[in-house]
């Protein structure tokens, strides 16, 4: 993983959208403990503290969690369920302040690195390297490089995924529309805005303010229009033509052809109304496409189909991001807490989803072997082999037009990056709504950006 010059040399004081308060304890306060409590499977009654974003993944977890604990009786895990911004804001502070409020954590991609130099998490390369049933070898690689340091894995994949557009094939039969394989921006919203009716939305896209929120999607287009956050020099590039092309777009497509209420609309929000048949055509996650296959939970199960995500200058604009189990460095339960990370990410938990749950809900981009399950590969194999593709297809050195100086794509990997992300969407929620415009928000956003710029030079 390349971290920045900036994010190597500051440690504990680091941001990542905690409060000032927290940022203020963190220059001053150790590691924490670590250590202690009750070993696991020495008859001691453990209680596990889970704290996830409340994804559908997630909630499997959850409802499964029974097989562990019944191999383990002595552990009881208890989940705290978040929203992502939620989530983010409250994990943040835990650590940041050595709260010790959670054994395990949902952290993503983006923190792991920043949050590992920092010191918060718990090295786990030894207790899984020393497993030989856990296989770590079959972890996903572009997904577990991300999540280690120095070459140490600070954190464990339960999902990996990119980016993609998902439609409903019978809406586009009916309309005579056909989808290339890699469409561009510009011929999807073609398609939205012949599609858009009183009905169906032409498209769902993420306006709900937050830097994973509303900037994963939108990163990856002002990247695919030529723009980026910051040249080589950390010099903001928000106020760029090419930056401010790419968000009117977005923005203009929205208005004309999306959903009614974007800045209330994310993830989830959009997962419902494609599942439900009310939306065309969705870009982003590639997990989505699991439960859009499942039956039970979806009206268009069989009725959908997968592209690459649309491009205008680059090859490919698909992100890379994981949901990944951590473990805090305050746990007093830490080889409890380590056995329910291994348990969860294991192969054999992958085996319990699909036969306990339906194949199609297995969380894709962690393990090799998962795409060699006969079940999976009958059940996924509509979204399988693309998801796959695509996350070796995209390239988080570079995945712009112009070259840049930290690894990642829907993000940067800077301390400052949240709180600057957090801010610049809420703007934008004005431009949504109508009560600005694009201009006077991105010059502001400049200045925002050339702080955090700033301070890795």
């Amino acid at each position: 993983m390349k971290l920045t010059r900036m994010t190597r040399r500051k440690a504990a004081p680091a941001g990542l959208a905690a409060t000032a308060l927290a940022l203020a304890l963190t220059a001053c306060a150790g590691a924490g403990g670590g250590g202690g409590g009750a070993a696991a499977g020495d008859g001691e009654p453990v209680e596990l503290t889970l704290a996830t974003v409340n994804n559908p993944q997630m909630k499997d977890m959850e409802e499964l969690k029974s097989a562990f604990e019944e191999d383990h009786p002595d552990i009881t895990v208890n989940f705290i369920q978040m929203e992502e911004n939620d989530l983010r804001d409250a994990v943040t502070k835990d650590v940041a302040t050595d709260g010790g409020q959670y054994d395990i954590v949902t952290v993503g991609a983006y923190e792991v690195p920043i949050w590992a130099e920092n010191g918060w998490l718990t090295d786990l390369t030894a207790d899984l390297e020393g497993d030989a049933d856990y296989d770590v070898d079959d972890l996903f690689e572009p997904v577990k490089n991300a999540l280690a340091v120095d070459g140490s894995l600070y954190a464990v994949p339960f999902y990996g995924e990119s980016s993609m557009l998902m439609y409903n094939k019978e809406l586009f039969d009916e309309a005579g529309l056909t989808m290339p394989e890699h469409p561009t921006w510009q011929e999807v919203a073609g398609f939205a805005r012949e599609l858009d009716s009183d009905d169906v939305d032409g498209i769902c896209l993420r306006g709900k303010p937050g830097w994973g929120e509303l900037f994963a999607p939108l990163t990856t287009v002002v990247q695919t229009f030529g723009g980026s956050w910051y040249d080589e020099d950390w010099n903001a590039q928000v106020d760029s033509p090419e930056f401010a092309e790419a968000t009117q777009f977005y923005v203009d497509l929205v208005r004309d052809a999306g959903e009614d209420d974007p800045v209330s609309t994310g993830f989830t929000e959009c997962l419902n109304t494609l599942s439900q048949g009310r939306s065309a055509m969705w870009v982003d996650a590639t997990v989505a496409a699991g439960l859009l296959e499942d039956p039970e939970a979806s009206e268009v199960a069989g009725k959908m189909g997968y592209v690459h995500a649309p491009v205008v200058e680059t090859e490919e604009s698909g992100w890379l991001w994981s949901w990944n189990l951590a473990i805090p460095e305050t746990t007093q339960n830490r080889e409890a807490a380590v056995e329910f990370v291994k348990w969860a990410t294991s192969k054999e938990y992958h085996q319990l989803v699909g036969e306990e749950l339906g194949w199609s809900r297995v969380p894709p981009g962690a393990r090799n072997s998962t795409y060699e399950i006969p079940e999976y590969e009958e059940a996924a194999a509509a979204f399988a082999p693309i998801t796959r593709d695509i996350m070796l297809a995209v390239n988080p050195e570079q995945p712009g037009v112009a070259p840049q100086s930290w690894t990642g794509i829907q993000y940067v990997t800077i301390p400052e990056f949240p709180d600057l992300g957090n801010q610049v969407s809420q703007d934008l929620a004005d431009v949504f709504a109508g009560r600005s415009e694009l201009a006077p928000v991105l010059e502001r956003a400049q200045e925002l950006a050339q702080k955090a710029g700033d301070a890795q030079k």
